[in-house]
């Protein structure tokens, strides 16, 4: 595991040095290690507990779901070379370079890897920064939050609980009612219209454990 941390890091080396935003997050880490927030980020094989939802962003309830592990190659197969890049190998996509804007349309934002459900459209809000930012994830066991202290900053890293993907980071910087913004990158998400393509909600419900 120390091999693949360090192995990403290092291929990262290049990007940019931040999706954005303060790099001081004591308020973060300090809930961070309340809840146990992980040093490293469990790669395993095995089941994992998240929460599905209806591309209209209707919670199924809690389902149990094999982690995706593949090998190197698989993933290079099964993504294309920006998004492997960033979901991988923990880089950054330039910004403004992918979709940012809110859709004018309800819908959900999914892992472009395993379709794991990851933030309500209806959260997302302009943070200027050329990332899809978000006021809080649809649920919060279907995100892994761990500490990143690479290229010489302390930030919360973001990855998809369902395959272990790098997402993007969270800061403390956004609107209310969180005051969080995660910031993604576009090559990891998907966004899933929901049926009849009608308009957002203005506000959604508060995030589901």
């Amino acid at each position: 595991m120390e091999r693949r941390r360090f192995l990403r890091a290092a291929l990262s080396g290049g990007a940019l040095l931040a999706v954005g935003g303060s790099y001081a997050l004591p308020r973060l880490l300090a809930a961070g290690a309340q809840g146990g927030l992980p040093a490293l980020v469990h790669t395993r094989p095995g089941d994992v507990l998240l929460e599905c939802f209806a591309d209209d962003g209707r919670d199924l309830g809690p389902c149990r779901v094999q982690r995706l592990v593949l090998s190197d190659a698989q993933w290079r197969a099964r993504l294309p070379p920006l998004a492997f890049e960033v979901m991988r190998r923990d880089g950054t996509e330039r910004a403004f370079s992918g979709p940012h804007e809110r859709p004018a349309q309800a819908g959900i934002f999914r892992c472009i890897a395993c379709a794991t459900a990851l933030y309500d459209a209806a959260t997302e809000f302009d943070s200027g920064t050329g990332w899809p930012s978000f006021w809080q994830p649809i649920a919060k066991r279907n995100v892994i939050e761990s500490r990143d202290d690479s290229l010489g900053m302390e930030r919360i890293a973001i990855d998809c609980a369902g395959c272990n993907s790098h997402l993007g980071h969270v800061f403390d910087d956004g609107p209310p009612p969180t005051g969080l913004r995660y910031c993604m990158n576009s090559v990891a998400l998907r966004f899933a219209a929901a049926a009849g393509g009608g308009p957002q909600a203005r506000n959604a419900g508060a995030g589901r454990a």
